[in-house]
C-alpha cells in the first residue's frame, strides 16, 4: 500500500462566511378540509473555496483490477493464502464485506492462528472479524496507520469505481451486492462517534441528465432519500441534481480505532515488509490473509493489478458544511479534518507527487461551483 502526504501552509485568514437556504418553505395549512405539511428549508453553507485556504494536498494509488476484487485461496508451499485484495476506489467502502467473505474462507482451514498481510482498511478488519471469532491474529505491514492508502481515502461509502464495467458478470455483480451488503450493515454496527462515521446527504450534479451508476443501481436500497431534483430543489449552478443519503467514514479517526481495537483484543503488530512468496512461507502462522493492496501485484504476481492515481487537496474545516457534492471531474466531502477536494483517477500512474495542474483544476473547479450557489 502506497501513499504520500505532501503538506502546504494556509497563509492568510479566511474571507466571509455565506449560507444561502434553498428549498420550500415550512408551512402548515387546512384547506377544503386537508392538512398540507411541507419540511423546513434546508439551509446550505457554501464552502470557501481559495488558495490561502488550503492545508494540504495527499497522493495515493488506489488498487485497481478491471474484472474487480479479488478473494479465494490459494496455497503457497505449506501455508494457505487468503486473498483480499483489488478492490479500487471502494476500498473502504467494501473492507468488511470482502474481509467477512475471505474470513468465512480461513477458518475453514480449522487452523486458529492466522497472519494479514496489510494494516489499511481491509486488512484492519479482517483481523478484527478473526479475532471476534477467537482466532490469534498477527498483522504485518509496511506501513500503519496514518501512512496506510486507506489514509488517504476520501472516505464516502459507495461501491463505486471498483472495477471495469465491460468485465461484469452476474457472478461478479452477486459478488459485489453481497460484499456491499455486508460492509453497509457492518459499519452500521460500529459506535459512530468513535469510529468518525456520520450520515450526510450527497448532491451529484450535471448539466446533462444525470445517467444511473451501474454500482448503485445494483444496492439501490442502501442510499435512503434518493430523490431526483428540479433546478429550484437545490442552490448549486447545475441543471440536473440527484440526491441521496450515504455514510461518510473519516480514515484518521476509523483506522486509529480499528488499530487500537486489534490491540486491544490481543493482537500483535509486526512493521515489516513482505517482498517475496518465500517470505510469506517464512511466518510462523499457518494462514496467510492478504491484504496488500496494490503490493499483491509484486507479492504475488497479479500483472492485472494497477495502480490508479488519487490526488486531493485540503482546506481548513468548515464544521458548518453538512452536505457531499459531486459532479464532473469534482468531489467535496466536508471532514473534520479539512474540506476535501477531489479529484483525479489516473490509471498507471505510479508517481506520488503532487500534479499541480490537477491541483489548480480541482481548486478553481471548486471555487466556480461554490461561488455559483443560490
Amino acid at each position: 500500500m502506497i501513499a504520500r502526504q505532501v503538506p502546504r501552509r494556509a497563509m492568510l485568514k479566511a474571507t466571509g462566511l455565506a449560507a444561502l437556504g434553498a428549498g420550500l418553505s415550512a408551512c402548515a395549512s387546512r384547506r377544503a378540509g386537508s392538512l398540507v405539511s411541507l419540511e423546513p428549508p434546508r439551509r446550505f453553507a457554501r464552502v470557501h473555496v481559495s488558495e490561502d485556504r488550503i492545508i494540504r494536498t495527499v497522493v495515493g494509488l488506489r488498487p485497481f483490477r478491471a474484472s474487480g476484487f479479488v478473494v479465494r485461496v490459494e496455497n503457497v508451499g505449506d501455508k494457505t493464502v487468503v486473498h483480499n485484495y483489488g478492490h479500487g476506489g471502494g476500498g473502504i467502502t467494501l473492507s468488511w464485506g470482502t474481509s467477512a467473505l475471505a474470513v468465512d474462507e480461513a477458518w475453514k482451514t480449522g487452523e486458529r492462528r492466522f497472519a494479514v498481510l496489510g494494516c489499511g482498511a481491509v486488512g484492519l478488519a479482517s483481523a478484527r472479524l478473526l479475532q471476534q471469532r477467537g482466532a490469534e491474529v498477527t498483522i504485518y505491514a509496511k506501513d500503519l496507520p496514518p501512512q496506510t492508502t486507506s489514509n488517504i481515502a476520501g472516505g464516502q461509502w459507495a461501491p463505486t469505481s471498483v472495477m471495469d464495467r465491460n468485465r461484469r458478470t452476474a457472478e461478479s455483480d452477486a459478488l459485489l451486492v453481497r460484499a456491499a451488503r455486508l460492509s453497509h450493515r457492518s459499519f452500521q454496527q460500529l459506535p459512530a462517534a468513535e469510529f468518525g462515521i456520520r450520515w450526510l446527504e450527497n448532491y451529484v450534479l450535471s448539466d446533462e441528465p444525470l445517467e444511473q451508476w451501474w454500482e448503485q443501481e445494483l444496492v439501490r436500497d442502501l442510499y435512503p432519500e434518493w430523490r431526483e431534483l428540479g433546478p429550484r430543489e437545490h442552490p448549486f449552478p447545475a441543471r440536473y441534481a440527484r440526491r441521496f443519503t450515504t455514510m461518510l467514514v473519516e480514515p484518521p479517526i476509523y483506522l486509529s480505532a480499528m488499530l487500537r481495537d486489534v490491540r486491544l483484543a490481543g493482537g500483535r503488530v509486526v512493521v515489516r515488509e513482505l517482498a517475496s512468496r518465500e517470505q510469506v512461507q517464512q511466518l510462523p502462522e499457518p494462514v496467510v490473509v492478504n491484504c496488500t493492496g496494490l503490493g499483491a501485484k509484486a507479492l504475488f504476481g497479479d500483472d492485472e493489478l494497477e495502480p490508479v492515481k488519487g490526488q486531493l487537496t485540503f482546506l481548513l474545516p468548515q464544521p458548518e458544511v453538512d452536505y457531499m457534492v459531486i459532479t464532473e471531474g469534482l468531489y467535496m466531502f466536508p471532514r473534520r479534518d479539512g474540506i476535501l477536494l477531489g479529484g483525479t483517477f489516473q490509471h498507471g500512474v505510479w508517481s506520488l507527487d503532487v500534479d499541480e495542474d490537477a491541483r489548480r483544476r480541482i481548486v478553481a473547479g471548486h471555487r466556480a461551483l461554490f461561488d455559483g450557489m443560490h
